[in-house]
């Protein structure tokens, strides 16, 4: 019972995460493109960024936590299994490396967007040439982001299949 209560749990953050980006890029972003008041723009980029940031971290925290919990309980927190080469040569353990590495380049990326040039892009002037670089940049990451976080739900599929 609680094994199917943590699996539930790290699914419903994965999907509130993973959910999130997906309407920010195919939704939110797109429609707010099509305003033609910069500031009103900026402001709309900002407040959604600002919500979302906490959502999304939260959803993060608890997939991880979660995550930790599922190793334990399949044994992969051992000691003598993190230590043996054997088991990272297995089909687990080469998804678990590529779910791992995923993890950590998506929050190197996402972090950099959230923390750093997502919050420049809203301190900028609206409209000036300094605010669209950084509006363009943080868009590039926000994009880079994405394609980590689908690595990471690939690679998740691929752990629970092992």
């Amino acid at each position: 019972m609680a094994f199917k209560l943590l699996v539930t749990l790290h699914l419903r953050a994965a999907i509130v995460w993973a959910g999130g980006i997906a309407f920010l890029a195919l939704v939110g972003a797109p429609a707010l493109r099509g305003l033609d008041d910069a500031a009103l723009r900026q402001r709309l980029f900002d407040a959604l960024g600002r919500r979302f940031r906490t959502v999304g971290w939260s959803a993060v925290t608890v997939s991880v936590v979660t995550g930790l919990f599922l190793l334990h309980a399949r044994g992969w927190l051992d000691p003598a299994v993190l230590g043996s080469a054997a088991f990272w040569g297995t089909g687990a353990g080469v998804a678990l490396t590529l779910k791992l590495v995923a993890l950590a380049a998506m929050f190197a990326i996402n972090g950099w967007h959230d923390f750093v040039d997502g919050p420049r892009a809203s301190a900028a002037t609206a409209g000036t040439p300094d605010a669209l670089r950084l509006r363009r940049r943080a868009m590039v990451l926000a994009r880079v982001g994405a394609v980590a976080a689908l690595a990471v739900l690939v690679a998740g599929v691929w752990v629970a299949r092992s």
